[in-house]
């Protein structure tokens, strides 16, 4: 793969981003169509569905733009929770600080926090959607283990990330996944549970399979189209690394290290795990990640460091 430039994978990802705010409300209003479309079916008089489609449209998008308030302001409270990070001390860290400042001042970047997770395993991401709240993350783990030349060569991985506007782009998809994931979630336990109780009646149940059906395929969708641009974007950010340290061998190097090690079993959740710069198909339990290559958030760490070892 060909490293195309910062300035135009800047403007790519600007563009996805903005895409991605206007086609996953879009996937939902046309789940919410559809749902109307069979629930009335055959009985529906001409112009109905359309009617009603166009009463709850406020409504749909009202919803959808809570929660993606809600979720994009707290988003780095939700990671911090989720992963059990918290800032790492200048004074007793200064051999990353420097590092990551040395890189910042080289490319002329703001500084980032920093922040640490208390794990021996071998990992980092970044996160953050502006200037204010860019965090690059690394475990105990990967500080100890690797030298100057290999944390160099992660560290512009992760700042590449950010400065690629990829951590904007992976929480705008990651959110509006959520609100899908919810609807699915939502609609399978009522129908569950109510066919347990008995409590439902026919026309209710019917409602409850059709929503769990149309939200299902639109979850499916859009989690794949998420996955790709997840395993695009580690590509882009290893060139750019590259670029940024003129020491490929060292990142390619890093990766060997982290391959096998990097797995943190206090995290759990999905979403963040795909942030890292290492997550295999594997390493979460979920359906769609025992289904190989097609799911997968991360080429192949294999692949990656041939494409290193090639520039």
């Amino acid at each position: 793969m060909k490293y195309r430039g910062l300035d135009e994978q800047i403007r790519s990802n600007n563009l996805k981003s903005t895409l991605l705010l206007i086609a996953f409300p879009g996937v939902i209003l046309a789940s919410v169509y559809a749902v109307i479309f069979f629930v009335l079916g055959k009985q529906a008089e001409p112009g109905q569905v359309e009617e009603q489609f166009i009463k709850v449209i406020p409504f749909v998008l009202g919803g959808v733009g809570i929660w993606f308030a809600i979720a994009f302001m707290s988003h780095s409270a939700m990671i911090k929770m989720a992963t059990g990070s918290k800032s790492l001390e200048r004074k007793e860290n200064k051999r990353v600080y420097n590092l990551v400042e040395n890189l910042c001042m080289s490319d002329g970047m703001r500084m980032p926090k920093v922040n640490v997770i208390e794990s021996p395993a071998l990992n980092a991401f970044a996160s953050g959607i502006n200037e204010n709240s860019y965090t690059v993350t690394l475990t105990r783990g990967i500080i100890d283990t690797l030298d100057d030349q290999e944390l160099e060569g992660v560290i512009a991985h992760e700042l590449m990330h950010i400065k690629n506007r990829d951590v904007r782009l992976l929480i705008v998809s990651i959110i509006f996944v959520g609100i899908l994931s919810f609807i699915v979630q939502v609609a399978f336990r009522s129908m569950f549970y109510g066919s347990l109780g008995g409590g439902k009646d026919k026309k209710d149940q019917r409602l409850m399979v059709v929503i769990l059906l149309v939200s299902l395929v639109a979850y499916f969708l859009t989690v794949l189209f998420k996955f790709s641009l997840s395993r695009r974007r580690e590509y882009m950010a290893d060139a750019g690394a590259a670029q940024m340290t003129r020491n490929p061998d060292a990142l390619a190097s890093a990766l060997r290290k982290i391959s096998g090690n990097h797995k943190i079993d206090s995290v759990k959740s999905e979403d963040v795990e795909q942030m890292f710069i290492e997550n295999e198909p594997g390493d979460s339990k979920g359906f769609m990640s025992q289904l190989g290559g097609l799911f997968a958030t991360h080429p192949p760490i294999e692949k990656r460091i041939e494409f290193l070892e090639r520039l």
